[in-house]
């Protein structure tokens, strides 16, 4: 068995249950593994504003790749050690394409979370979990011109999700004008981050590109890590990783290509897998 030094942990559908929380069995397996020095790390779609900070204290996570791989960043500082982002060149086309779609969008910029005012409406829309819907509304800062602020402030995008709601008839509006679009631009990668979105980066950012990074700043082997992930915006990083784990709740996608399958998020599956593989 792998000699594990690095243990990467994606948060919704795998570290969080289904209400956004952290169980007890799960943060008390985290624990016991940092106190025998091995790192743990955060592995999300999220911003980094979007780590449960309150949740983790005391965990000895101190890591966390965000954006799906664009951002990563030290957690004690707020430290940015690596990004990998969108230029404006690059997103300003497809942000104008995406502002004339009845969808929900938002840009990771710097760790926070940005997104257009006219998606306040479509929020209310989403047909996901209360906890996730309350995430994107509350977490979100609202501009008037999206296109605008980041010309003037000469940024760059980490990533970008976008959500969609149903029609009467259940099918997702506009997902597939917009997934085709996507697809078709070779500059991003676009994946699915759970719950029908949608989410993109540069072509070539993703989890396991960053796993490798944090690796390689915090001189682990990367045959000497495991990963945990639920949905195919985690199949970069379980790729990577010398131990790749799908959670039981995982799409089929991901247990076809994990080394392991493990219990659901509401079943403690990290826990599960961190007593299975090291402790």
């Amino acid at each position: 068995m792998k000699d594990i030094k690095l243990v990467a942990l994606d948060l919704d559908g795998t570290l969080f249950d289904n209400s956004s929380r952290i169980s007890k069995r799960n943060l008390t397996a985290i624990r016991s593994i940092t106190d025998k020095g091995i790192h743990v790390v955060i592995s999300t779609g999220r911003p980094f504003e979007g780590i449960p900070f309150d949740q983790i204290k005391g965990t000895g996570i101190n890591y966390a790749i965000t954006a799906n791989g664009s951002g990563i960043y030290e957690i004690s500082t707020g430290k940015c050690l690596y990004e990998n982002a969108m230029d404006e060149e690059l997103v300003t086309p497809i942000l104008n394409f995406l502002l004339t779609r009845d969808i929900h969008m938002d840009a990771f910029i710097g760790g926070k979370g940005y997104t257009p005012v006219q998606c306040v409406e479509t929020a209310q829309k989403l047909t996901v979990p209360s906890s996730i819907k309350n995430y994107i509304i509350t977490t979100r800062t609202r501009l008037d011109n999206i296109l605008q602020f980041i010309h003037e402030n000469q940024l760059k995008v980490q990533k970008m999700t976008l959500n969609f709601y149903p029609a009467a008839d259940g099918t997702l509006i506009d997902r597939e004008t917009v997934r085709k679009f996507l697809v078709s631009n070779p500059s991003i990668t676009t994946v699915c981050g759970g719950y029908n979105n949608l989410e993109f980066t540069r072509a070539d950012a993703n989890k396991g590109v960053g796993l490798r990074k944090l690796a390689e700043i915090l001189g682990v082997n990367p045959d000497a890590t495991m990963a945990i992930g639920d949905t195919e915006n985690d199949l970069a990083i379980i790729e990577a990783a010398g131990i790749g784990v799908a959670m039981g709740n995982a799409t089929d996608a991901v247990k076809a290509r994990a080394d392991y399958v493990t219990t659901t998020n509401t079943k403690d599956g990290v826990a599960a897998a961190i007593e299975h593989f090291i402790l």
